[in-house]
């Protein structure tokens, strides 16, 4: 067994059966809010997503696999949401970054 000393200068990533972990952010009016989340309520994995409130809108975040991001598109356009509203970030920076 080795020992290698923790480089944070490498990006940690997590991996799954579908894909690498990653972060969704997707920004809206506090108005379209319960819209967005019954959108995502539809998608057919788990979401679970934190909600920062700023003034004049929201963001909701949550951790997906990056083999449902195209999901998550086609749910936001089913539902009258832009597609390229939602910010695909690595797994572990998105809530600490922003």
């Amino acid at each position: 067994m080795s020992v290698r000393p923790f480089d944070s200068a490498l990006p940690l990533a997590l991996f799954g059966l579908e894909g690498e972990l990653v972060s969704l952010r997707i920004t809206v009016e506090p108005r379209l809010l319960e819209d967005l989340l019954e959108a995502l309520s539809a998608l057919d994995f788990p979401v679970n997503p934190q909600l920062y409130h700023r003034p004049a809108q929201v963001a909701v975040e949550f951790p997906a696999y990056s083999e449902q991001v195209d999901h998550v598109r086609d749910a936001l356009r089913h539902n009258g949401f832009n597609p390229k509203s939602l910010e695909v970030s690595a797994g572990l920076t998105l809530a600490s970054g922003s």
